[in-house]
């Protein structure tokens, strides 16, 4: 099944320093979202950068179309606290 990386940035300046509870809230979802889709196994991998900047989500999915959906469905897109970029992936190497 093809795969996709999908990074994800803040929409606003100071998301990091200053969350508002809308964005809070978003981010938990967020969350949940990504935490039932490693258990379903379409996410791979996901978490963010540790010095604030992005966030790397990559998953599979039978095609663009459903990469794009899964990706504008991520509550923390939909609700427009993160900005979205997808880009299709082929894992070249892969760890055991």
């Amino acid at each position: 099944m093809p795969e996709y990386i999908y990074l994800i940035h803040p929409f606003r300046e100071g998301f990091f320093q200053t969350p508002t509870a809308n964005e809070t809230s978003a981010m938990e979802e967020h969350f949940e979202y990504l935490q039932k889709a490693v258990e379903a196994g379409t996410v791979l991998l996901a978490g963010p950068c540790l010095d604030d900047t992005f966030g790397v989500i990559i998953l599979q999915a039978e095609n663009d179309e459903k990469a794009r959906n899964f990706m504008y469905n991520d509550p923390a897109v939909r609700g427009n606290v993160m900005v979205a970029e997808l880009h299709p992936l082929r894992i070249a190497l892969r760890a055991k």
